[in-house]
């Protein structure tokens, strides 16, 4: 169980890429047709483009630590790393209600009840 929750951390991060670049080709076409350089930081669509792809590679490193946790069996390192994510995603579904930080909010308790060798 404590393999199928890091490897669902990660594959949240996986999944959070292309579907970014599908949510944003308007705002990320927009961009490279601009020159792609700081065309980010006056435009609000393709700052929220951009944070929100971005955020798909660290949920990956996020995960791909928890599979590492799991795999040398460092149990206080999963916790770390469940204790990180739910606190970004309580912060997150505060502060952005409808967003997908509810599935973190879902896998992170898992992920510490891992760290503490719940799952044995």
């Amino acid at each position: 169980m404590s393999n199928i929750v890091a490897w669902t951390l990660f594959a949240l991060g996986v999944l959070h890429i292309p579907f970014g670049i599908i949510k944003f080709k308007t705002a990320f076409a927009a961009a490279v047709d601009s020159g792609f350089v700081d065309q980010f930081k006056a435009h609000e669509d393709r700052r929220t483009a951009l944070w929100f792809t971005m955020l798909g590679p660290l949920f990956m490193l996020a995960g791909q630590t928890a599979i590492h946790a799991v795999a040398v069996g460092d149990l206080a390192l999963l916790k770390i790393v469940g204790i990180y994510v739910l606190m970004i995603s309580i912060i997150c579904v505060i502060a952005v209600p409808k967003s997908g930080f509810w599935a973190t909010l879902l896998v992170s308790p898992l992920i510490i009840a891992a760290g503490y060798d719940l799952y044995a």
